[in-house]
């Protein structure tokens, strides 16, 4: 009951289009010009429960294969020439909740178990299909960070490297290059990186 209240609250007072062919689909595309597509993605309500996360199988993952397969196809049709990924979970941050996975990684520090799986998949699906200049970014922790993704030192590596961001980015609307700053409460930038199409 809690949880189905929470929901309604979120849609009450959150202004998402409801133009979808589910009325209540958090994720989705939001089109920016032909520099940005923004994945909105949704990893709270179709992911399998909490638990050791050590699994060599898992169907629903942390989007749900609907979701997953979406996100797949939505980022292989893109023209943008950026494709920002809003996740709600980090990817690689462990956070155990008692002995329970909450957000995606187990931290096995091996082959991909459990919710990484999906992730595998995704980051598969974007390198086979040749989808360029994707950068994630993430909530749900309360710092600000920036993470680079390289195969050459995962255990999984059938991905290309790519970015995730705690902070600010912006887009150059002449030259396309995209900016990121890491600023801390203040507004100071602690760290920036400066990315070319």
């Amino acid at each position: 009951m809690l949880s189905a209240r929470a929901r309604q609250t979120f849609f009450e007072y959150v202004p998402i289009s409801q133009r979808t062919h589910d009325d209540r689909r958090i994720y989705r595309k939001i089109p920016y010009g032909p520099l940005l597509d923004v994945f909105v993605l949704d990893m709270r309500t179709y992911r399998d429960a909490n638990g050791s996360d050590d699994q060599t199988t898992d169907g629903q993952g942390i989007m749900g294969a609907a979701q997953a397969s979406w996100l797949k196809r939505a980022l292989a049709e893109s023209c943008a020439t950026w494709k920002v990924i809003a996740a709600d979970m980090p990817l690689s941050l462990v956070d155990p909740d008692a002995d329970r996975i909450e957000a995606v990684s187990p931290g096995n520090n091996g082959a991909p178990l459990g919710r990484e799986l999906q992730i595998a998949d995704v980051l598969s699906s974007i390198k086979k299909n040749r989808v360029r200049n994707v950068v994630w970014i993430t909530t749900d922790v309360h710092y600000t960070a920036a993470h680079y993704y390289d195969p050459a030192k995962a255990a999984f590596q059938d991905f290309d490297p790519f970015c995730q961001f705690f902070g600010e980015i912006a887009i150059n609307g002449e030259s396309g290059v995209l900016t990121t700053n890491m600023r801390d409460c203040t507004g100071k930038a602690l760290w920036s990186v400066i990315l070319s199409p």
